[in-house]
């Protein structure tokens, strides 16, 4: 694992150079996690345009840091940033990049007021950007971590119920990710039920489930740092034929949105391939998100996939596709599958056994579980 670490560094390196920095001090902790292989809530990287790096971190976490990062520099400090940028300075560092979507203004005013401290430069999401094409193995972890999505979610679809609370269904979906072998929650499960999945993001509540509900449930493990994330809406007892057609009409826009994300393709492009279905339809006005964005490290992370977003598909690229429509006082929709972009001639590596085989070769879904309407 250390190799992996230190290409990775390396590939950010001449990023760092061509900022006219010197060094980047990276305190995000998906992007120490991403560099180092360590797993801290207080850790941070010195990375130099050229030569080796220095990781600090406190006493807390210093053994595991010299067991999984054994070909970094470790200092342990209490306060890591301060300790970083004067170490910066003192090995002739003129210009230090920084992590401005993650640094608080505090912090920055700290480093920014050390005695002969060096100048401070935001280094953008240049490490972000590496992220966002992954490789075999983090494809695997992420493989996994939507297994166990799929296999927990089957298994609490028989406790789905009149009178269950969408609280409780959560709780049991939640339980159930860990007993599969989750390491947590990829964030918190959404439960809306009725007129509740008119809400996007509802917090599920003790509204008990009744028949004729359409029940929308967003959920997402997390195995080896890589998060899933997965929606499926269901129903309970024989659906309305409003609650079918919006069903179907989500359907045939997700499966438009999976086949336009391929290699090559405009994340706007692919974006409209079903909003366009779902404006045609007179639901344009109900479908008030991006349709999807990149999972890894993070449950929400580059490319964003949406109308007014640029930017093109590559190889190895996982993402979201998850249309909705939401009638306000009525119910929703979403349906949400994670699959990985890929290149039909095989690209780095090659498609992995969890492969849409009716896509050419140029995605691999790893959410699994059926996109029909459940009735049950």
């Amino acid at each position: 694992m250390p190799q992996i670490h230190a290409d990775r560094r390396a590939r950010a390196q001449p990023k760092i150079a061509a900022l006219g920095a010197d060094a980047v001090l990276i305190t995000s902790r998906p992007n120490v996690r991403y560099l180092t292989g360590l797993v801290s809530s207080n850790a941070a990287l010195l990375l130099p345009a050229d030569g080796p790096g220095v990781l600090a971190t406190d006493s807390r976490y210093e053994e595991a840091a010299r067991r999984d990062c054994a070909d970094l520099e470790l200092v342990s400090e209490r306060f890591i940033e301060p300790a970083l940028a004067r170490l910066a300075a003192a090995r002739g560092a003129r210009v230090l990049a920084f992590e401005a979507q993650d640094m608080t203004v505090e912090l920055y005013q700290e480093l920014d007021s050390l005695d002969d401290g060096p100048a401070l430069v935001p280094s953008g999401r240049i490490i972000e950007e590496l992220r966002t094409v992954k490789d075999e193995g983090e494809i695997a972890l992420l493989a996994r971590a939507c297994a166990i999505t799929d296999e927990a979610f089957a298994a609490v679809l028989p406790s789905i119920a009149p009178g269950r609370t969408e609280r409780e269904l959560a709780i049991l979906l939640e339980r159930a990710m860990i007993d599969h072998g989750a390491e947590a929650l990829a964030f918190d499960s959404i439960v809306a039920s009725g007129p509740n999945g008119a809400i996007p993001h509802h917090a599920p509540g003790g509204r008990p489930f009744g028949a004729g509900d359409l029940i929308t449930i967003d959920c997402g493990a997390a195995f080896g740092g890589y998060h899933a994330d997965m929606t499926r809406t269901v129903a309970l007892g024989e659906p309305a034929t409003w609650q079918r057609d919006i069903y179907e009409l989500v359907a045939t826009a997700q499966r438009a949105g999976v086949e336009a994300a391929t290699v090559g393709a405009d994340v706007s492009d692919v974006d409209a391939a079903a909003r366009d279905l779902i404006e045609a339809a007179g639901h344009g006005a109900n479908f008030r998100h991006g349709l999807g964005h990149g999972v890894g490290l993070e449950v929400h992370e580059a490319p964003t996939i949406g109308y007014a977003r640029t930017g093109t598909l590559v190889d190895r690229v996982p993402v979201t596709i998850e249309p909705g429509i939401y009638l306000p006082g009525r119910g929703g929709v979403r349906i949400e599958d994670t699959l990985v972009v890929r290149d039909p001639q095989g690209g780095l590596g090659g498609p992995s056994p969890r492969v849409d085989t009716d896509a050419g070769g140029s995605r691999q879904m790893l959410t699994m579980t059926t996109r029909e309407l459940l009735v049950l």
